[in-house]
């Protein structure tokens, strides 16, 4: 028995059919991201920085490098690994958030940033990720209990609880709000009855009140500039505004790449979490399609593998990845476009940021390793067949 388990792993190891599609998808919006970035940041290393108009360009291909070495190694590597890692993972990342508190650098009125030398990098980011594959351990091994809202649903949740106020405290809105819907996500994916989603929901809700009537003025600023930019054009509505003229003077086709004019001191950090703006003005409403197409692709396929794996803990890890790329995907384009407030969210693969970056880099490997195992399983199953997650199915 054990020599035919042990033939089935050779086989698996030797033959890896990882998924190109997502590769293909991942390396066109990387290479997107630091075109744009060189395009976008011109105006800003030239104008605000007195740097080399390579500079931001310069850093996110380095990020990249890192990146792509980071997303190989977790291909490579066996996703059961990170369960059995799970609760250091989780300590030294309530380590690092309690670390911002104290020891962080204060960016942009947020203490989000940790400095190591001259390189700054956002623990928070990396929390996203944490978070998924805690709750996909856990809600993995709780599917007998799903249905026992005290036992089975609450308990985990005290560590994203801890989490999400570490979070709140630097204060990273948006961060928060894309740790809270990964976290809805494989909570409802779990397997979870429907009228504990609903009462979930409701706390949420009382929760998202309360944070509210917490912000500062600045915060709340933030909303009426998203809702009513026009109101102060040349103050909180600003970068707003600008971002309009940008998407605005795009068109069907744009100006042509490099030929942006806003980025020359009229839309604030536009290589960031506007650079959405620069892509419309410069490669119209077909670039930004495109981008928001390969993004979707991604979170669409992602999805998909996480409905085909037969193991629960690979199958939430999944949807979480997912579901964390396109949250934070709608929440950047929202922003963007006036429908949700600015909070500083980068686009992933796209906006110039290395912990971003990393982070995706990183979750991209894992689902593409994932994605690997599914294929592998179907083309030599295994003597003892995994686990079926039947509430998921049903659900989905």
């Amino acid at each position: 028995m054990n020599l035919e388990r042990r033939k089935v792993e050779n086989v698996k190891k030797a033959v890896r059919p990882y998924d190109y599609s997502l590769l293909v998808a991942v390396l066109l919006l990387c290479s997107s991201g630091l075109v744009m970035i060189y395009s976008a940041s011109i105006g800003v290393t030239i104008n605000k920085y007195d740097y080399s108009s390579s500079f931001f360009f310069t850093r996110q291909l380095i990020f990249l490098i890192a990146g792509l070495l980071f997303m190989y190694f977790t291909m490579r590597f066996n996703v059961q690994i990170y369960k059995k890692m799970m609760l250091p993972i989780v300590l030294v990342s309530i380590g690092v958030l309690v670390a911002v508190l104290i020891f962080g650098r204060e960016v942009n009125n947020a203490k989000s940033w940790l400095y190591i030398g001259p390189v700054g990098i956002q623990p928070a980011e990396f929390i996203k990720l944490t978070l998924a594959i805690y709750l996909a351990a856990i809600y993995s091994k709780k599917q007998g209990k799903m249905h026992d809202f005290k036992k089975g649903v609450i308990p985990p949740l005290s560590i994203f609880a801890i989490m999400f106020i570490l979070i709140i405290l630097q204060p990273d809105l948006g961060t928060a709000l894309i740790v809270a819907g990964v976290a809805g996500i494989i909570l409802f994916c779990s397997g979870i009855k429907f009228k504990h989603i609903f009462s979930m929901a409701a706390l949420a809700g009382i929760v998202g009140l309360g944070i509210y009537f917490q912000l500062s003025e600045e915060q709340l600023s933030r909303f009426d500039a998203a809702y009513a930019p026009f109101k102060n054009p040349a103050g909180d509505g600003y970068q707003l505004v600008n971002g309009y003229i940008s998407i605005a003077a795009g068109g069907i086709t744009g100006s042509g790449l490099g030929q942006s004019i806003q980025k020359y001191g009229f839309l604030p950090e536009p290589h960031t979490d506007f650079i959405i703006a620069i892509i419309a003005e410069e490669l119209g409403f077909i670039g930004v399609f495109l981008i928001i197409a390969l993004l979707g692709y991604i979170v669409l396929r992602g999805f998909w593998i996480g409905m085909q794996s037969d193991d629960t803990y690979t199958s939430l890890l999944a949807f979480g990845i997912s579901g964390m790329i396109g949250i934070q995907t709608v929440v950047n384009l929202g922003a963007a476009v006036g429908l949700l407030p600015i909070t500083g969210v980068p686009l992933p693969f796209i906006s110039y940021g290395g912990s971003s970056l990393l982070l995706f880099l990183t979750s991209m490997g894992i689902l593409i390793n994932i994605s690997a195992k599914v294929k592998l399983n179907k083309k030599v199953p295994e003597k003892q067949p995994s686990v079926k997650n039947k509430s998921l199915k049903a659900i989905l």
